[in-house]
């Protein structure tokens, strides 16, 4: 096997900036644009709470939340017991790229007909595809973190990488207005639609950056999974460290997409400025958070990463509780973005590498490389968090008034410090542990191996 180098690994990050891309066009920028006083596809699609104060959005995305609930472990499964050419990962990523890309411009350009009843259906079908779409895209992906991963130092700097590609995507899908504010000859709503498009293209062809330029199998000697698919997700489950890492991750996405979901509406609702600031402060927000990249690099080893993963929930509470009592002007915004560049680093980094360190310390107990399942079980609990929370935000705010927003803002800090709650409960002593062992017992066996063969090579030499 070659040598994992950090060339590989960045090459592998810049697929993460094409999903991230995608991911923050939906999450940042759906609701926004949908509904709301600024919404230019309101007329599109139902806008007022269906039944039971629930909305449109918020019953697409429960659906979509019970159907990635069998395609995750589906995909995982799949791609953990495939046996391509191209490896187990690649061949998914390499054939799913560009029609993820697609299917995130036609959430906002095919449900335009002139009927509201089949405009919610077409929102429907578009936005499960996508959430499809990013489950065979990122469940492989994501596998390959603890697989080029294969050293506690790669772990790191793997999770570092695409944590800087993660936020990157993101602050670029912030920049959709100011985009589509350059096409000034069209109406606004082609503008977007248009300025999406760009996005996607650029996205899509990030995408296929590893997919062609990494040689899965020159670089990882896997074994396909005999196991099934959802034998192998409850055998996940089983892992008691994964599971209390799962119930706080699951908060974080929640707390984080509510905080998301809103930025627009807290700079254009409560501080009362352009929607295009939501590009500046993101970048603030990217640059901080990559300053202190190198400081949680260097403090995760020697003060475990379980402590700074809960400073970061506690860090990420602050920014949300002043969120609370913001009020006019870009000053808020400024100290908010500043103060979350902390968070955005520690939890952009850290819990990619916790996941790596269980999937690795499961397979020295079990002898089975269950990668692709560890990692779809939290990118379902990534989608799951995403999805309660706009299920939340589009019902709190359904008003829209300002204490509406401020209340998604008091949800989301309630949630950070109930995350940083659960993380306690992770025994990172006892993985860590497992792992060492396990890689000392490796050791001791390959030198064995090595002194049998020095030893029969010495007898063979002697009978000549």
């Amino acid at each position: 096997m070659k040598k994992i180098t950090n060339k590989i690994l960045w090459i592998f990050a810049v697929g993460q900036f094409g999903w991230s891309l995608l991911s923050g066009i939906i999450s940042s920028w759906m609701v926004y644009y949908y509904t709301g006083e600024n919404a230019v596809f309101s007329s599109y699609i139902t806008t007022n709470p269906l039944f039971l104060g629930l909305t449109l959005f918020g019953i697409i995305t429960a659906v979509g939340r019970v159907f990635d609930a069998v395609t995750d472990p589906l995909i995982a499964g799949w791609s953990d017991a495939s046996n391509f050419k191209g490896g187990r990962r690649i061949p998914f990523m390499k054939a799913v790229a560009v029609p993820f890309a697609a299917i995130t411009v036609g959430v906002f350009a095919l449900p335009q007909t002139s009927n509201t009843a089949l405009n919610d259906v077409i929102l429907f079908i578009t936005l499960i595809l996508f959430y499809l779409f990013m489950t065979v895209y990122c469940t492989p992906y994501n596998a390959l973190i603890a697989e080029l991963g294969n050293t506690q130092k790669n772990r790191i700097n793997v999770s570092t990488y695409i944590s800087f590609t993660y936020i990157a995507g993101f602050s670029v899908a912030y920049l959709l207005p100011n985009l589509a504010g350059m096409f000034t000859s069209m109406s606004e709503a082609n503008a977007v639609r248009l300025a999406i498009a760009i996005l996607a293209a650029i996205a899509a062809i990030a995408m296929l950056v590893p997919s062609f330029c990494i040689k899965e199998r020159e670089y990882i000697a896997s074994v396909p999974v005999k196991t099934k698919a959802f034998s192998s997700l409850f055998k996940s489950f089983k892992n008691r460290q994964f599971r209390r890492f799962v119930y706080s991750d699951i908060i974080y996405f929640f707390a984080v997409t509510l905080f998301q979901t809103g930025l627009a509406f807290y700079i254009t609702r409560l501080m009362h400025a352009d929607e295009g600031n939501s590009f500046v402060l993101t970048v603030m927000m990217t640059v901080v958070s990559l300053c202190l990249y190198p400081a949680v690099n260097k403090l995760a080893p020697k003060f475990g990463k379980k402590k700074i993963v809960v400073a970061g929930f506690f860090a990420y509470a602050a920014v949300f509780l002043i969120t609370v009592f913001c009020g006019e002007g870009m000053g808020w915004g400024y100290l908010i973005a500043v103060m979350a560049g902390i968070p955005m680093a520690i939890l952009g980094i850290l819990p990619q590498a916790v996941v790596a360190d269980i999937a690795e310390a499961d397979a020295a107990e079990t002898g089975e490389q269950r990668n692709g399942m560890f990692f779809a079980a939290r990118t379902f609990a990534m989608k799951m968090g995403q999805a309660i929370a706009l299920l939340a935000f589009t019902s709190i705010t359904v008003s829209q008034t300002e204490l509406s927003y401020r209340i998604t803002a008091i949800v989301a800090t309630v949630c950070c410090l109930i995350g940083a709650v659960l993380f306690l409960f992770y025994n990172e002593k006892q993985v860590m542990d497992t792992i060492v062992a396990a890689n000392q017992n490796k050791e001791s066996a390959e030198s064995e191996t090595a002194d049998e063969n020095a030893a029969q090579s010495s007898a063979e030499e002697s009978r000549e």
